[in-house]
């Protein structure tokens, strides 16, 4: 079999990889649902014909954003804690419960603290869903595919953000979540066609069902092939050599190493780049952005344009991710977000001071070439970057605690975000986003080292 084959998403081999990925990420695209459906749903509930009997003032927005990140980072810490002791799968179930509940409040709402409620847990969906559905794909997937079928991730979130952007403006509000209930009645019910994982069963010393996951994933049903079977003895091996390494309690020198250090700095200036970037709150509040910059078409109909931008983007991402590397697709994103926000920002600085009529249609023009650079890399492909710059021993952790950061990231600039809008205009808190962006991209171009095709077992 070609190389080229063998790295394909079409090859029969992978299979099942691929068909767990689109299953696993049926919880990733609902939560998408529960981001998007925000947006359009604010222009509604503070309009004079609002489907809710109360209504809302800009500081309860700016609360209904940021419980997101709450949520998120609640999310993180429960699936950090359950990950190693009751496996991949048990926490993959798991998701379905807060995200059934978040629906039911929607509908239900007969105050704010309902909304409060249901954002957290969309974010804790989110938070927990980022952090295991990451790891089980990198442990069910070939090296060569990895990559793309990780990123998958993030397609299936813009993918659930542009459905949620859709039905929002176009449906009642107490029909969305009629329809969007039966996601995670789907999602628990697919997740039982697929077995545990081979690297936790092997470290659970579970062999055959070791064997039995492997072969499912490699889709064979019979014995193993040579090469197969060369390929699940190289696995065990790497796993035994691995807890070998670890028969020693995890402790805090394992986090100070040279390699743990400068994972966990990567990791930071990873996040701190994805959120300051502005490019999430962007998604949250697009509707209120548009507003601000005089946007020539309907914000709505613009929040949905940048919702199929998105999906353009992080497909990109997913075709030249194991293609050209993370690194060059990072650097890519981080400027072009950069160089995007300075633009939009200047535009709507000088549309206060010039008749700019003849130009409004530049808003949705530049907002279009920033969403869909930051898909391309930050967002397309975040989770990939961040599992696979921790070493093997700390990877768990690693990524645990930085899903946490991130999560607090999320809460405070989803937080902030409206607040600036509002107090400082639009010009300012587009200039704030490009620099962060920019100090992320000469982190990125000094010290982000390319991991494309690094072992998830070994270092």
């Amino acid at each position: 079999m070609s190389k080229l084959l063998q790295n394909s998403l079409l090859n029969p081999k992978t299979r099942y990889q691929l068909l767990a990925t689109i299953i696993v990420n049926i919880i990733t695209f609902g939560h998408g649902v529960g981001v998007g459906w925000l947006s359009p749903t604010l222009t509604k509930i503070q309009s004079s014909d609002s489907p809710l009997s109360f209504q809302v003032t800009i500081d309860e927005i700016s609360w209904l954003g940021s419980m997101l990140g709450l949520g998120s980072l609640c999310g993180n810490l429960t699936i950090a804690f359950l990950l190693e002791r009751m496996g991949r799968k048990f926490c993959i179930y798991l998701l379905a419960i807060p995200y059934a509940c978040l629906w039911i409040l929607i509908y239900c709402a007969s105050n704010v603290g309902f909304l409060y409620a249901a954002r957290f847990l969309c974010g804790f969906t989110g938070g927990a869903g980022y952090l295991v559905v990451p790891i089980y794909i990198s442990e069910v997937a070939n090296s060569g595919i990895r990559g793309a079928l990780t990123s998958m991730v993030m397609l299936s979130v813009n993918l659930g953000i542009l459905v949620g952007y859709i039905l929002s403006t176009y449906l009642a509000y107490h029909v969305v979540p009629f329809l969007a209930i039966i996601l995670p009645i789907a999602y628990f019910t697919a997740n039982l066609l697929l077995p545990e994982t081979a690297p936790y069963l092997l470290k659970q010393s579970r062999l055959l069902a070791a064997e039995a996951s492997f072969k499912y994933y490699q889709n064979q049903r019979d014995d193993l092939e040579d090469n197969s079977k060369a390929e699940f003895e190289e696995l065990r091996l790497a796993v035994d050599v691995q807890q070998a390494r670890n028969t020693t309690a995890l402790t805090y020198r394992d986090l100070i190493t040279k390699p743990a250090l400068k994972a966990f700095a990567g990791a930071c200036i990873l996040s701190s780049g994805y959120q300051f970037s502005g490019i999430f709150s962007f998604i949250n509040y697009m509707s209120d952005i548009f507003k601000a910059s005089g946007a020539l078409f309907d914000v709505n109909t613009c929040t949905i344009i940048i919702g199929v931008v998105q999906i353009v983007g992080v497909y990109t991402s997913t075709i030249f991710v194991d293609i050209i590397g993370r690194r060059i697709l990072m650097l890519i994103s981080t400027l072009g977000v950069g160089l995007g926000c300075i633009a939009f920002g200047f535009f709507t600085y000088y549309a206060q001071i010039y008749d700019l009529q003849h130009l409004n249609w530049l808003p949705l023009v530049l907002m279009i070439i920033i969403i869909y650079v930051g898909n391309v890399g930050l967002i397309g492909i975040f989770f990939v970057v961040l599992v696979e710059l921790f070493p093997a021993k700390i990877r768990s952790v690693g990524t645990s605690i930085s899903v946490v950061f991130l999560s607090i990231l999320v809460f405070v600039t989803l937080k902030l975000f409206p607040l600036l809008l509002h107090y400082f205009g639009i010009s300012v808190t587009m200039w704030f986003s490009a620099s962060a962006s920019l100090l992320t991209f000469v982190y990125f171009l000094l010290f982000l080292p390319e991991t494309k095709g690094k072992s998830m077992i070994t270092d």
